[in-house]
């Protein structure tokens, strides 16, 4: 079940390959993130020293009264990668012309799991022909309902 899904994804990134990532998590960002609450808005994941980080994500604190002072809702998060996928991660990073940004983060049994994806940039053509695809699935969807 998706908790918190980035939906602009699609249309700003050709998504190359996608890897499933633990997340490193305080009690509370976890009860936050299974109400719903959230954003990967604008969030990207870096390779420095041999870890993955999760960077510009926002997860508020569950009961805000509750949490420490010191709490910063878009702190860096430490993705839980095998050696093998953080080298990977961090190869596909140097690469010019790729990133490295999250999906979704979803449950997998009773554990959190971040869908991360190795994608390209779209240009502006790319994009308009994404709209006009998705007009003509419309279209067509249309016409067939009738």
């Amino acid at each position: 079940m998706t908790v918190v899904e980035n939906k602009k994804i699609g249309f700003d990134y050709t998504i190359l390959e996608e890897i499933e990532a633990g997340l490193e998590l305080l009690g509370f960002e976890v009860k936050s993130l299974r109400a719903g609450r959230g954003s990967l808005k604008g969030a990207r994941v870096v390779a420095r020293g041999g870890e993955a980080y999760l960077v510009g994500a926002s997860i508020p604190a569950w009961q805000i009264k509750n949490a420490p002072k010191s709490y910063d809702p878009e702190r860096t998060r430490r993705l839980l990668l095998s050696r093998k996928e953080i080298a990977h991660v961090a190869s596909a990073e140097g690469e010019k012309g790729l990133t490295i940004v999250p999906l979704k983060v979803y449950n997998s049994n009773r554990k959190l799991k971040l869908l991360i994806a190795i994608a390209r940039g779209k240009k502006s053509q790319d994009k308009r022909h994404s709209i006009r695809a998705r007009e003509e699935k419309r279209r067509i969807e249309r016409t067939l309902k009738k």
